[in-house]
């Protein structure tokens, strides 16, 4: 069981330096616009780091309820716990959502909130769900343009805070809304169900997102070189926004490579110091998150001499190599923090009140 965490930790620790990059990219770099090879660097943790986020949470969720002498007492406990954590997470991300308009934790508090209505349904209905997430998202798009509420100039939702904007925001339109987002919480949900000391069980997650990842990389290759009509060739190349099928099944396949090979260096380097360290970043997520949107980026702008406006960069592009630089800095002060931090706490700042208030 500890070598499992040690991975999962790891896996959420690679996942909050990814949202480092994509967030200060976006607030001061030219993420829409890369002018060199650092700056295409950077865009690959564009979609892939989020998604190993959102899977971790759902795994995270999966592997506190899994267990199989549960009382009808004990689960209905920890469905509750699970609904007060989801309330916090949802009011926290829209206190949040004025000062970082691409918040992620009112949408987990979402998926959460449906999660704890299926925390002990057996292992293959959250495939099953997380299809027809998808599923249910292509189809709405048939009768909702996806650019409803967008103002694309500068990435602001316009009727955000109105209850229809709000509603469609959430469940369909948002940067992480419901359908079709919660299809990867729900395969965290399945992954958390495996047994991860299993080598086979590794092993075989590992080469089924090989597989779905070059599988698209090739259809892109091939759309590249005009092999289908322009439709489908916008289709196949589009990136995170919106959430096209090609885009999720990439994004999970680069996760599910990422989760069990970091299962596997947990495994071979339990007692390694680095790795010890990197675990308790994992295990801080929710506190690294909004501090590096807030102290972050505050710091950035200090250091840029630019305002920051949570919306996309609208002066002079900061250039790829600092935004890189910058992000691995204040990711090692993160690590060092987390260190720091867990001498003393067993668990992080936002980690400690969430569980304060759930219990």
């Amino acid at each position: 069981m500890k070598q499992r965490i040690i991975g999962f930790d790891l896996a959420r620790a690679y996942a909050i330096f990814g949202m480092y990059i994509v967030n200060f990219n976006f607030s001061f770099g030219s993420v829409m616009s890369p002018n060199d090879s650092i700056g295409h660097f950077l865009n690959i943790f564009t979609g892939n780091s989020t998604a190993i986020f959102i899977i971790c949470a759902g795994m995270g969720l999966s592997l506190m309820c899994n267990k199989k002498t549960l009382t009808v007492k004990e689960k209905a406990d920890l469905k509750s716990k699970v609904v007060k954590r989801s309330w916090f997470l949802f009011v926290l991300g829209l206190l949040l959502f004025n000062w970082w308009s691409g918040d992620i934790l009112h949408f987990y508090g979402g998926y959460m909130h449906i999660a704890a209505l299926l925390l002990f349904v057996p292992r293959r209905y959250y495939v099953l769900m997380a299809i027809s997430a998808i599923i249910i998202f292509h189809l709405l798009m048939l009768f909702i343009p996806v650019e409803t509420g967008w103002d694309f100039t500068t990435y602001r939702y316009t009727d955000f805070w109105t209850p229809l904007g709000f509603f469609r925001n959430t469940f369909f339109n948002g940067w992480n809304s419901i359908f079709p987002w919660f299809s990867y919480f729900l395969l965290g949900m399945w992954l958390g169900r495996l047994n991860w000391q299993d080598k086979i069980v590794k092993r075989s997650i590992f080469f089924t997102g090989l597989v779905m990842f070059l599988l698209i990389q090739v259809l892109r290759l091939l759309a590249k070189e005009h092999y289908f009509d322009q439709f489908w060739s916008d289709y196949m190349m589009a990136e995170y926004f919106p959430a096209f099928l090609p885009f999720i099944i990439v994004t999970m396949g680069f996760a599910l490579m990422v989760i069990p090979f970091l299962m596997y260096i947990g495994e071979k380097f339990p007692t390694n110091s680095i790795v010890l360290a990197l675990q308790k970043t994992g295990q801080m997520t929710l506190s690294h998150y909004v501090i590096h949107l807030i102290l972050g980026m505050i710091i950035l702008a200090k250091l840029t001499g630019k305002h920051y406006t949570g919306f996309l960069e609208d002066e002079i592009p900061t250039s790829a190599a600092y935004i890189l630089g910058y992000s691995l800095l204040f990711y090692i002060f993160s690590v060092f923090f987390s260190v720091f931090w867990r001498k003393k706490f067993k668990n992080g700042p936002l980690e400690l009140l969430m569980r304060k208030i759930s219990g």
